[in-house]
């Protein structure tokens, strides 16, 4: 996992996958102190869930079946009003939504462009675990924003996800053949690092980068935690 975090200039040190037998962080770690400013917030969580959709939108338009499309039609219906929401937010604050997100297109879409997949099953396992992963993200990084704004993000996030409807699909295709599983948990491996790193662009950095990349661990790891959960309800290893 270590060459996934060798990006340049900076060095990225963040945690690596435990096993179950290993304990996992369970205190709640605040972000406040990473939050980026209202407008960078904003932007940066609005491109990110506009990414997430189209996502969707490519796994709709390669769905095998008429119920997955429908399925996948209704994720991508969640997915879409928690971008529009964002939007709202930034317009709200007096913002240009377009000019916002633009700054964050570069690493974003190498993350997407990243994380296709080789096949609707891949690309079924892309949308169910980084969406999951990075709407977790964001609902933590929202805590250092001010409060009324703070409040209403939290709201978004806390509404309805396609999560319980892609785990379905996902089971009934493991299901109907089995040997999916295991290049579906090793493609769901293999996305953790690259969502980690888009995760960590995110963040606010101080002067002090090592002492930062250490208070920031834990969050990390319970992230991971959360990503583990979610490959367990599907019967694969994270």
């Amino acid at each position: 996992m270590a060459n996934w975090f060798s990006r340049k200039p900076r060095r990225i040190e963040i945690p690596r996958l435990r096993s179950r037998g290993d304990d996992l962080v369970t205190t709640k770690v605040d972000l406040h102190e990473f939050t980026p400013d209202l407008m960078h917030f904003l932007g940066r969580a609005a491109y990110v869930q506009l990414t997430l959709f189209e996502n969707l939108s490519r796994a709709l338009a390669s769905a095998p079946t008429t119920a997955a499309k429908t399925s996948i039609s209704r994720a991508a219906e969640f997915s879409l009003a928690k971008h529009r929401r964002l939007v709202d937010e930034i317009q709200h604050a007096g913002g240009d939504a377009a000019a916002l997100m633009e700054p964050s297109t570069a690493d974003v879409d190498r993350f997407e462009r990243a994380t296709h997949g080789a096949d609707w099953f891949e690309t079924l396992v892309t949308c169910y675990v980084t969406a999951g992963f990075l709407d977790d993200f964001f609902a933590r990084l929202a805590v250092g924003l001010p409060a009324e704004p703070a409040r209403r993000v939290a709201t978004i996030y806390a509404g309805e996800s396609g999560e319980a409807l892609l785990a379905a699909l996902l089971e009934e295709a493991i299901g109907a053949n089995p040997r999916l599983a295991s290049r579906l948990a090793m493609w769901g491996r293999r996305l953790v690092g690259d969502t980690m790193l888009v995760s960590r662009e995110s963040l606010q950095f101080g002067e002090n980068h090592r002492s930062d990349e250490e208070r920031i661990e834990p969050v990390f790891t319970e992230l991971i935690a959360a990503h583990t959960r979610r490959m367990d309800l599907l019967g694969l290893t994270a």
